[in-house]
């Protein structure tokens, strides 16, 4: 074989080796990067074959038949690159589509004149049979449109290396791979052809393409060529809300994104990357010392910045990025913003204190309540009992009145007992020290103290006890919990009315009842102690019920502490009947071990 039929030999091939390209990259024909890179092969692989052609045609027609094969794709390969370029990198990504359209008014131009050439001579003015060798068999004496397609293939060429190397400085040790693979594939079709302007007769443009093939093989097969592309690794880096600054292992800044300048404007300030870390942020001595001073292992630090005449505060990380190996090739630099953060710790540290402050504060005016109110109401009470026996006595005119402001006297005395017990319950100053009672026993000490209130209405009070049934409890809150129902039922039940105490056995626990037949609930206070929310004192029409749900607030606290639960059923005008369960003893009276600890509040 000569020298003709072995070069057509190796464009077939290299022909053949761009159509396995383009196959590889339909694989992922869902990226417009993979789009551009098939049509770049099957353009080149025309090229190739079409030469092969033209190499061994043996007539000026199929010369021009190999000539316009070549034509499908020798326009179009330089702009489509360009176009790959502009994917790659990002490059006026609002205005693509009019960008494209305008770079292919040439290349689609070019086409046409090749094929209407035979018409006006534009692109190939004449053929000259070639007499001095055996390649090519024809030589072409080119037109003006041949010269203007040659200049604007190397505007191409240099407009889309000079996009890469911008890129190439920015990107990622990955990416750069990347795009070194891509200006390859460009540079080595563009030097060959420099050898055809520079006198070389034979076209060896299309043996670059071979080298162009197989760098594009090698890096879709060993480097992902088609699957992450620097724009979509930039835009991730570019949206990504910590500052991130990447240093190569020599300390030398390579990139940041838009939060690290944020953070470090002196980022944005240096002309020309890599630098060294130390000449670009010289006024961060402290962060230098720790960039310098990390060896293998990774560093947490914090970090602070004057910003705008605030502070803000940086979490910092230095971690070490490593090669496919264990040797490191350089450091990521993270700042996660944590300044509202140490705002927020800040006001709840302030709110804390106010809090703290203010809860002082009560308690000294719980302090002062107990001791220059409660004892002063204390001693009215017993004087206007006093007072209001003598004068009833003595048959005064005004004996009535005095009772009516005895009745006053105590229910404000019974309140401010009920506010000062619910202070201490919720301070944990009531100490929940459950132990064996005989309940017949502490039923009949609170009817024996709620009974002259009762005798005052002519209340009969009646009870209903087993002295068998022993309960454990914390007697103070017993007394507390049967003083305010007996309290209640005598307030609600009408002259002549009767009060009955019961007890009954149920599994591990002993049901207490108190009954009355007065009034009833109010419908108020029975929806809210349905809906078991707290509430306090509320003055309604002038009258008392917010006395009657504040002791019932603090009655069915102290019922839950004993680890039990409160309940009632009432029938406006027949009557009410509040249950309470209390946890039953397992022994004898007496004999129960006293059982202490700190009192556990429940959430009603």
């Amino acid at each position: 074989m000569d020298t003709r039929q072995w070069m057509s030999i190796m464009l077939f091939l290299s022909a053949g080796l761009m159509v396995v390209v383009a196959c590889l990259s339909y694989r992922k024909r869902h990226l417009p990067v993979a789009k551009t890179m098939i049509l770049i092969m099957l353009g080149a692989a025309c090229y190739a074959s079409g030469y092969a052609i033209e190499l061994l045609s043996r007539s000026l027609s199929e010369v021009k038949l190999s000539l316009h094969i070549q034509y499908i794709g020798i326009p179009f390969v330089t702009t489509l690159w360009l176009l790959q370029i502009i994917q790659f990198t990002g490059t006026a990504t609002r205005y693509r589509k009019q960008l494209t359209l305008t770079l292919f008014i040439i290349p689609c131009s070019i086409f046409i004149v090749h094929l209407t050439n035979d018409w006006h001579h534009l692109l190939y003015e004449r053929y000259v049979l070639n007499t001095t060798g055996q390649i090519p068999l024809y030589l072409t004496v080119k037109g003006p449109w041949y010269k203007l397609h040659t200049i604007y293939n190397y505007a191409v060429l240099l407009g889309g290396i000079w996009l890469s190397v911008q890129m190439f400085l920015r990107a990622l040790p990955m990416v750069r791979k990347q795009i070194a693979i891509l200006l390859l594939g460009a540079i080595a079709p563009m030097l060959l052809n420099l050898c055809f302007w520079l006198g070389v007769k034979v076209d060896l443009t299309p043996f670059g393409f071979v080298i162009s093939g197989l760098a594009y093989l090698w890096g879709i097969l060993r480097f992902n060529l088609l699957r992450l592309t620097p724009l979509a690794l930039a835009k991730v880096f570019e949206t990504i809300r910590d500052g991130i600054v990447l240093l190569d292992y020599e300390n030398r800044v390579v990139s940041y994104n838009g939060a690290a300048e944020r953070v470090l404007p002196e980022l944005g300030i240096a002309g020309r990357y890599p630098s060294l870390v130390a000449e670009v942020l010289p006024d961060h001595p402290e962060l230098l010392a720790r960039i310098e001073a990390a060896g293998t292992i990774d560093d947490r630090f914090p970090f602070e910045r004057q910003h705008n005449g605030g502070t803000s505060y940086y979490h910092c990380s230095l971690s070490f990025i490593y090669d496919a190996g264990k040797v490191p090739i350089g450091k990521i630099l993270m700042f996660s913003d944590i300044t509202e953060m140490k705002e927020n710790e800040a006001r709840l540290r302030e709110n804390a204190r106010q809090l703290s402050e203010l809860n002082a504060f009560k308690d000294k005016l719980f302090t002062v309540m107990a001791h220059e109110i409660r004892d002063p109401i204390a001693l009215l009470v017993s004087l206007t009992e006093l007072l209001g026996d003598e004068l009833t006595a003595a048959d005064i005119e005004h004996a009535e009145l005095l009772r009516e402001l005895r009745g006053q006297v105590q229910s404000t005395f019974y309140l401010v007992d009920n506010l000062l017990d619910w202070y201490r319950s919720q301070k944990g100053r009531v100490a929940f020290r459950p132990v064996g009672w005989n309940l017949q026993q502490v039923v009949h000490q609170a009817v024996a103290l709620a009974s002259t209130r009762a005798g005052m209405k002519q209340i009969r009070l009646s009870e209903q006890v087993s002295d068998e049934l022993t309960i454990v409890a914390d007697k103070e809150m017993l007394d507390l919990i049967l003083r305010n129902l007996l309290s209640n039922a005598i307030k609600h039940t009408g002259i002549g009315g009767e009060i009955r105490i019961g007890a009954m056995l149920e599994g591990d626990s002993v049901i207490v009842n108190v009954s009355d037949n007065g009034t009833g609930i109010d419908k108020q206070t029975a929806d809210l102690l349905r809906l078991e929310e707290p509430f306090f004192k509320v003055k309604a029409n002038g009258d008392d019920t917010g006395d009657t749900r504040f002791g019932l607030v603090l009655t069915r606290e102290f019922v839950r502490i004993q680890g039990g639960r409160l309940w009632f059923d009432s029938i406006p005008g027949m009557g009410t009947t509040f249950f309470f369960t209390l946890p039953r003893s397992p022994g004898s009276v007496g004999g129960q071990r006293e059982i202490e600890y700190l009192k556990h509040e429940e959430k009603i």
